[in-house]
């Protein structure tokens, strides 16, 4: 249960923002779970902030997609490969960020990444080229894949146990910051310009400080429990199973993150198409599905804890399956319907894949961090190429329809090993 006392340090009269992060020393006697408790409702918040932070910086690039096209003459391949040099960028550093932080954590790579961001941001505001474009799309996907293995760490080690909860609070984060991205863009890069992408770069700077003294936390948790046993890495089931699932677990999140992909990053274009509606309505009715992912995100892993994660997996990608195939066919009215409910469900899936494959692969938080927070940029990244070589040649239109049949991929839920049934 969070602990409203967390807090009472903080209202004190105390000028730090951060004077309610409990303080964790070499001495704690305090078990470990009890030490996570403790700290769940501020560490939490903090790591989720930072990726609302990280993922507002990261929604900037897709959101003035609209302005790069009109400035630089770009076809929907180049709108694409934009995409994929961020996501990319990040799918392949994140699994190998992840993998050696489980040996030999990182406390302060933390605010680094932030930084990367911070730099591709500003080269993003001030880019004269195509290419200039695309590099400040690498260091912002640079950012990404060493800011979320480690802070994923976080997220669990301040769970109390509640890894379902402490997930979907993380990542609701960085969907808040992926709605927010396309808002953003609407009342202040649109009316100001390409530079003025640059401004957000401030934000990152607050991220650098909160993520500092998140560091602070995560090393002296270290530091307290250094004498303890390792976590155990012994596999849940046999290898065969264990294998199965993660290939499952692994081809759930392409297709969702395909379908995502094509949804965030041709929606726009879309709705501007089909339905002719202004630039600055667009990216507002770009939020208002974002937002509902958002929500998505945050219910999936209460639900999760409560009734397991395949349940949720379950209910995720094949209940989004009837409001995809009506999406092509809708009016304007009910196309903003059916986006909503489409992100509402869709999206609930990600917290508890991550905490099913956590699950099966235990003490390797970090790797599988990587791997899924990294395979779901590549995936999307990818997808998002792919699906603007098929809109160049066909329609936008087509492309929407063609993705209607991806959550049939739910299907294979039916492989995943039930948690109780462990060896």
């Amino acid at each position: 249960m969070l602990e409203a006392g967390l807090f009472r340090p903080a209202l004190a009269g105390r000028s730090d923002i951060f004077s309610g992060f409990p303080k964790v020393t070499a001495t704690a006697s305090a078990p470990a779970t009890s030490i996570a408790s403790k700290t769940t409702l501020s560490i939490i918040i903090a790591v989720s902030v930072c990726h609302l932070i990280n993922d507002v910086m990261q929604s900037l690039l897709s959101a003035i997609y609209p302005i790069l096209k009109d400035n630089y003459g770009l076809d929907y391949v180049q709108i694409g490969l934009l995409t994929f040099t961020f996501q990319c960028t990040a799918s392949l550093l994140q699994p190998a960020i992840g993998m050696y932080t489980d040996k030999r954590p990182l406390p302060y790579s933390l605010p680094v990444g932030m930084a990367s961001s911070l730099v591709g941001l500003v080269v993003l505001g001030f880019a004269h080229s195509y290419w200039l474009l695309l590099l400040g799309s690498a260091f912002v996907g640079l950012g990404s894949a060493i800011f979320h293995p480690e802070s994923s760490r976080v997220a669990r080690l301040a769970s109390g146990g509640r890894h379902g909860l402490a997930q979907s609070l993380f990542q609701v984060g960085g969907n808040v910051g992926s709605a927010l991205g396309p808002l953003l863009a609407a009342f202040i890069v649109l009316p100001r310009g390409q530079a003025s992408v640059s401004w957000f770069a401030v934000g990152s700077l607050v991220g650098i400080f909160i993520l500092w003294r998140v560091g602070n936390w995560y090393a002296a948790h270290r530091k307290a429990n250094a004498g303890r046993a390792p976590v155990s890495t012994a596999l849940i089931f046999d290898k065969q199973t264990t294998a199965i699932a993660l290939a499952v677990l692994t081809v759930l999140t392409l297709t969702k993150n395909a379908y995502m992909a094509s949804l965030s990053s041709y929606y726009t274009f879309f709705l501007i198409d089909k339905f002719h509606v202004g630039v600055q309505d667009s990216q507002l009715l770009l939020f208002v599905y974002l937002g509902a992912s958002a929500l998505g995100v945050f219910l999936g892993g209460p639900i999760g804890d409560r009734f397991g994660a395949k349940f949720v997996i379950w209910f995720s990608i094949l209940g989004v399956l009837p409001f995809t195939l009506l999406l092509p066919y809708a009016d304007l009215t009910w196309t903003v319907v059916l986006t909503i409910v489409i992100g509402l469900i869709f999206s609930s899936a990600f917290s508890a894949i991550v905490v099913f494959a956590q699950e099966l692969m235990p003490g390797r938080v970090g790797m599988i961090a990587g791997i899924f927070f990294g395979f779901a940029f590549g995936a999307g990244g990818i997808a998002a190429a792919a699906l603007g070589a098929v809109a160049d040649v066909t329609s936008v239109e087509y492309v929407f329809w063609l993705c209607t049949f991806m959550p049939l991929a739910g299907l294979l839920t039916v492989f995943l090993p039930e948690m109780h049934k462990v060896r």
